[in-house]
């Protein structure tokens, strides 16, 4: 199972994701987390302490690596170097393991004017297409706004793309925009996660906004939720039993039964 999970900054996407993913290791699974939000919260959103948290270094910041793979120094444009590096490796001698999650921090790439390709870029797209097409483990990808990191090629890997909404005209707009994207590089599975519901006018704004496409499940806001994000806990060791529930119903409707 491949589940992409998207949505404007702060609606609680990496949240959802660590939960899903801490969900599915607690019956024995093989997760891989892949944080590709430059604004990297999942290894805090799974509860992972701050000591381990600061030991973890992004792919895109391995020099190391990037140079051995690559062929190419890292910071220096108008190089050759391979597009194709081997990258099959990686997720198992890099990953930091949480709770039964291995977690993937891919972070951000400062490429040189113009988009052109460098070697840091080549070396994350060649990841995430290996980690997407040829890897049989259960990939719960927290996306930045949009599919900057999936491709035409990688798209038919992934299962689905959930996007996490918030009762609010920004996350609705940015849910349009990922719908769009997403349908541009052949994306098919789109659905919704309606975040932070309040009442009953809350899920009706998001319903009406989004009519449609299919929201499988309304998660509504949280105390416990909000007090996870400062108490070094992932959200799944607060939830009550009702909020546990919604998100074994998210993996249900996603043909992965708990």
């Amino acid at each position: 199972m491949k589940i992409a999970i998207s949505g404007k900054g702060g609606v609680g996407k990496s949240t959802i994701a660590a939960v899903l993913s801490l969900m599915i290791a607690e019956r024995g699974s093989r997760v891989l987390a892949l944080d590709c939000d430059p604004d990297a919260n999942l290894a805090a959103a799974l509860g992972m302490p701050e000591a381990q948290k600061a030991a973890i270094v992004p792919i895109s910041e391995q020099v190391a690596l990037i140079e051995e793979r690559t062929g190419a120094k890292v910071k220096r444009y108008g190089q050759m170097f391979k597009l194709n590096p081997e990258v099959s490796d990686i997720a198992d001698n890099y990953a930091t393991n949480f709770s039964g999650v291995d977690l993937l921090v891919l972070g951000a790439v400062e490429e040189g004017g113009g988009g052109c390709a460098c070697p840091e870029s080549v070396l994350i797209r060649a990841l995430v297409s290996d980690l997407i097409l040829f890897k049989d483990e259960t990939l719960i990808m927290d996306m930045e706004a949009g599919v900057e990191h999936l491709g035409r090629a990688t798209s038919r890997g992934v299962d689905t793309m959930l996007v996490v909404v918030e009762p609010g005209l920004h996350s609705i707009d940015c849910a349009k925009r990922v719908i769009k994207m997403s349908q541009q590089i052949g994306l098919k599975d789109i659905r919704f996660i309606a975040n932070k519901v309040d009442d009953a006018a809350d899920e009706a704004y998001i319903r009406e906004a989004l009519a449609g496409y299919e929201i499988i499940e309304t998660i509504p806001y949280s105390q416990e939720i909000r007090k996870s994000d400062r108490s070094e806990q992932s959200a799944l060791n607060l939830l009550t039993l009702e909020l546990k529930q919604k998100f074994a119903n998210i993996l249900k409707s996603l043909n992965y039964d708990l």
